[in-house]
Formats: structure tokens, C-alpha cells, sequence
């Protein structure tokens, strides 16, 4: 099975920025279908925040695209998402995920969630 740690969150003003961390243990970031940053607001549904592929291509939803950048640390099998320039909007909880990743003890390919690390940006 694979794990997927999540670390960075916190309470933040806007304008402000914050990292997220991302580790999968149990299975390599870069052996995956993508890797992706999901949030969910209260009220709301999940939403993609943004994706990076095994190769390294890269999507954005609008709402974040020039604010936020996913990127592999590749020596911690981490993902990482830098928030810069955060908005009162970007409040949720924000979900490591690990779309076809290959678990190391079996060479098979499975989906993953993280437990969720939450942001909050005050006005």
C-alpha cells in the first residue's frame, strides 16, 4: 500500500504564502499516472487545484494558475505546491493525491488520498 503524508498548512493572511508537502511512502511520486493537490471548501465540492505528471507537464485550475506551483522535490519523493499571493478563496482543506501510482511491493498501480491539511487565509 501506499501512504501519502501531508504537511505545510496553517492560517495565513492574505497576500501571504504557504508550501505544501506532500511524501508518499511505499511508492515513488514519479511512478505515476500524475500527482495532484485537490481542496474542498465547506459547502462545496472537491476541486482540482493542480496536477503534475510523471513527465513533469504540469495543469492549473484558472483560479490558482500564476499563484501556485506544483513541483516534485524528486530526493523526497515529495510533491510539493507553493501558494504565493493567497486569497480568502483559497480557504479549504487541501488533498494529496496519487492518481495510478505503482506500489512498491507489488508493481501494481492503485489511486491514493492524503488525510487532508487545511489553509486559512484571513482578509
Amino acid at each position: 500500500q501506499v501512504q501519502l503524508v501531508e504537511s505545510g498548512g496553517g492560517l495565513v493572511q492574505a497576500g501571504g504564502s504557504l508550501r505544501l508537502s506532500c511524501a508518499a511512502v511505499g511508492g515513488n511520486v514519479r511512478l505515476s499516472n500524475y500527482m495532484g493537490w485537490y481542496r474542498q471548501a465547506p459547502g462545496k465540492e472537491r476541486e482540482l487545484v493542480a496536477l503534475i505528471t510523471s513527465g513533469g507537464a504540469t495543469n492549473y485550475a484558472d483560479s490558482v494558475r500564476g499563484r501556485f506551483t506544483i513541483s516534485f522535490d524528486v530526493a523526497k519523493n515529495t510533491v510539493l505546491l507553493q501558494m504565493n499571493s493567497l486569497k480568502p478563496e483559497d480557504t479549504a482543506a487541501y488533498y494529496c493525491h496519487a492518481n495510478k501510482i505503482l506500489i512498491t511491493a507489488t508493481g501494481s498501480p492503485a489511486n491514493y488520498w492524503g488525510q487532508g491539511t487545511q489553509v486559512t487565509v484571513s482578509s
